[in-house]
């Protein structure tokens, strides 16, 4: 993603990301309490959740304005 983006595009690009990571984290949380829990399909899952957190995080970064103190 570039770093000149609108920032509405940036906003619609962070709301799914929260949606993706939210989803993600059901979907941990329903495998963990299952009688047999994929441990695998668990920590693949943390990753995935991990990567979209590191990306909100980043558009986060680039809508908020640099404070020059």
């Amino acid at each position: 993603m570039n770093d000149d983006q609108p920032e509405e595009l940036l906003q619609a690009k962070l709301a799914e990301l929260r949606q993706d990571h939210a989803d993600l984290d059901a979907a941990v949380q329903a495998i963990a309490l299952s009688p047999l829990p994929d441990m695998l399909l668990i920590a693949r899952l943390k990753r995935k959740k991990l990567a979209l957190k590191d990306e909100i995080t980043r558009i986060e970064d680039q809508l908020t304005p640099d404070i020059i103190a």
